[in-house]
């Protein structure tokens, strides 16, 4: 009964935000939002990014990984699973937080899209200015 206590933790990027549960296993897999990770995101590259924490040389250990992501683009929200997977094998065993680290899994990417101004076309965009 003691393997079927799962750790929880939360990925965030843009506004994306993804509430990961992992639970050790024999293999690991990945389901998002009800779907196997290779079906929920379109492009194999995705599929990497949220693999990514578990390619470390120092994980050994292989975790069933059950994630809820809302908000953001594919990118966006293969990035908030990537963290959040990160910051649950760092609870998991902190001895993993170093490497990953070092790696930038664990760092949250802060920058979003900067708010439109009034007066402007964009964020900063202003029109074009006229002499006369």
């Amino acid at each position: 009964m003691a393997d079927s206590r799962y750790i929880e933790a939360i990925g965030r990027r843009k506004s994306a935000n993804a509430r990961v549960r992992i639970t050790p296993a024999d293999k690991v897999s990945v389901i998002v939002n009800d779907k196997p990770a290779a079906e929920y995101f379109s492009s194999e590259e995705y599929t990497q990014i949220v693999e990514e924490p578990f390619k470390h040389e120092d994980v050994t250990q292989d975790f069933s990984v059950t994630v809820k992501v809302t908000g953001g683009g594919q990118r966006a929200q293969a990035d908030a699973v990537r963290h959040g997977i990160s910051r649950a094998l760092v609870k998991n065993e902190e001895k993993l937080r170093a490497p990953l680290k070092a790696d930038g899994l664990l760092t949250r990417d802060p920058r979003v899209k900067e708010r439109k101004k009034p007066g402007l076309k964009k964020a900063r965009k202003a029109a074009q200015w006229s002499k006369r």
